[in-house]
This record gives structure tokens, sequence and C-alpha cells, in this order.
């Protein structure tokens, strides 16, 4: 079977270019005999490929010297406690803002640690926009200020970064980073799962502004303490090597296109067709306020929803693969990360209107 193009939420599409050469490594990876998956963390060869990927990383965000990147297990959901449990204590309050699934369930657990204040909630229009920051009802001494970036079940996503003031600003950024230019040292603390833009699932990054580590409480389990990844080169346990490889391999691939500024022109692009395409059909709806719309996740709702099965089908057969919404909010969703070429956009717009001129 040919490849389709994968609209997949996550796991995602992994670049062409990138599965070729992992192909070509499986059985002898770098004159070792071995695949990557078999030789140690702490072989001279391996730690190199770690070392690159971080600085392949630092030069693609231009992250700044005084902040650390770590690269931790259990995706961005185990993110949701080791950021209060690093950065505040018993009891202290802590702000959220609620625009939809993921900063719910990053809300839920907090609240496990913390005093949680909610200060903006979208969920009033069933989260399909943000709120504006000067409606935000912020905390006097809350530690830090969490938000999550692209919500990627509802597609929506902030079209500002947060002033967080002095309070350090934490953002769940699983399904926009690395699609565009970002400004580090606005953020304490940057986490996200790999398996959007990054690469396969198995590895979590997350960006620490310097002075924030050695802040976990004392009752925090070592591997739940940012520090324990920092002075450790995030190998204080055996690391998943195959996807660090990976993720060192997507890394290179980006630079290759020129940077997050190639990337983003791409990416924007992308969004503006089929979103353009939408909105110029009376047969498919965006739900979302039109300025927070995410460039990464496109969900879209049919006129009919009895034919959404056979929109699946047909979209599968035609090699338009994972297009099915989540199952909490239903329709659509076109998931076009940076590995979605702008060729399966246009291929998914030709579909969408011959499917509208038959069904329609």
């Amino acid at each position: 079977m040919s490849r389709v193009f994968n609209f997949s939420a996550g796991p995602a599409a992994i670049p062409d270019t990138v599965l070729e050469r992992i192909r070509q490594d499986i059985p002898d990876w770098n004159g070792t005999g071995m695949s990557v998956m078999e030789v140690s963390h702490r072989s001279k060869e391996f730690v190199e490929v770690a070392e690159k990927a971080e600085q392949d990383l630092r030069d693609l965000l231009a992250i700044p010297d005084d902040y650390s990147v770590l690269f931790p297990q259990g995706g961005a959901t185990l993110q949701f406690s080791m950021v209060p449990l690093n950065l505040s204590s018993k009891g202290q309050a802590v702000d959220y803002v609620r625009t939809g699934s993921w900063s719910k369930k990053a809300i839920a657990e907090a609240a496990k640690y913390c005093e949680v204040n909610v200060v903006a909630d979208s969920e009033d229009r069933n989260f399909t926009y943000v709120p504006p920051q000067d409606s935000w009802k912020r905390s006097k001494n809350a530690s830090y200020l969490h938000y999550c970036a692209n919500e990627t079940i509802g597609g929506v996503e902030f079209p500002f970064i947060p002033d967080s003031g002095d309070v350090p600003l934490v953002c769940d950024m699983s399904s926009t980073i690395l699609s565009r230019p970002l400004d580090i040292s606005r953020f304490g603390v940057i986490y996200a799962g790999a398996q959007k833009n990054i690469g396969p699932a198995g590895i979590t990054l997350v960006i620490v502004r310097k002075d924030l580590l050695k802040k976990a409480r004392k009752s925090t389990p070592t591997l739940l303490d940012y520090s324990t990844y920092d002075e450790s080169g995030s190998m204080s346990n055996t690391p998943p090597v195959f996807t660090w490889y990976v993720a060192g391999l997507v890394f290179e691939y980006l630079k290759s296109r020129g940077g997050l500024e190639s990337v983003a022109r791409t990416n924007r692009a992308k969004a503006e067709k089929l979103y353009g395409a939408i909105d110029a059909s009376e047969y498919y709806t965006n739900p979302v306020q039109a300025d927070c719309r995410s460039w990464m996740n496109v969900p879209f709702i049919l006129a009919d929803s009895s034919l959404d099965s056979k929109f699946l089908a047909d979209a599968q057969a035609a090699g338009l693969s994972n297009l099915k919404g989540h199952r909490s909010v239903g329709g659509m969703r076109a998931s076009i990360y940076n590995a979605m070429p702008e060729e399966g956009v246009d291929a998914l717009i030709r579909f969408m209107q011959e499917f509208e001129r038959a069904n329609g």
C-alpha cells in the first residue's frame, strides 16, 4: 500500500525523509552493527546524538543559555503533576486558564497539590474561543500562570502569549511547538509531548528557566523532579533512545527546511487554505472563533451528520486517513502538523469539494 496523507492528531505523521533515514539506519546504525534501539544510552555514539539533538533544538528555538532542556518520559500528561510539584508549595495558589479538554485535565491534576484559581473559562461557549486577558481574574500571589497554547481536541489556539508579569508563565505547547518561531524568554516552563511535531510518543520536551530548578517539594519523587533531569542530562535512568534519536532527525529536518521562519510560512499557508475552503462552503463549518483558530488542528462539521461515516470511508479510500473528530466533540478534524505537506491539504480540499457536490 502506498503512503496516505495522515491527518492524525497524534501519533502524528513523521516526515518521509526522516522515515527513510530510520529505515536505512535500523539494521546498522552509525556503523555499530546494531540498531539505535540496542546501543547503550551512555555510549559515546548515543551521547553525541543526545547532545546534537539538544543543540539543534536550541538553534531552532533560539533557546537562551539560562534555560535547561530536559527530555523526560510520561508525555505532557505527566507534566500536569510535575509542574505543581516543582513550582509550588502545598496549599499555594496557582492560576490556570481553562480553554478545553487538556487544560481541564491539567487543572484537575494540579488541584491535588495546590489551590487552583481558574482565571478564565471558555466553557460558556463550548470552548470555542480564548477569553481576552483583560477579563482574567488573577491571584495576588500565584506561584505560576498556566495555559494550553493549543487545545488539540477543540482546535482552539491562543492568538497571543499571556503577560504574566513577574509570575512564571507555564505552557502546554504540545501541538504548537516547532510550528513557528517563539520567544522562549517569555516563559518559565514550556512542555510538550513528542507525538505531534517532535517524533514518536515516548519522550517529552521540557524547557525550564534555570532559576526555577531545585524548587521541588521535598516529597517529590526523584523522577518527577526537574533537577534530576537537569543534573543527569536526562539520563538518570534509561531514556527512550529510539524516540530521542528520531527527535534529533526531525530537528535536523526542520533546520534543512530553513528553520522555523520557513516552517511557519508553510504552516500558515496550509491553515489559511483549509479554513478558506471551509468558510467558502455552505456544507462545512468550523465552530471556533476566527481569531482563535488553530494552525495545527482544524475541526469541521458536515451539514448532514448522518453522512459522517460515509465521508470518513470515502476519504480513507482516497488516501486521506484519520479525519475522524475526537469522540468528545464529534465531526471531523484535520491535524496539519509540520510533516503534513501542502499537497496533502490540497488533496483534502479537493475531496471535500467533490463530496459536497455529490452529497450536499
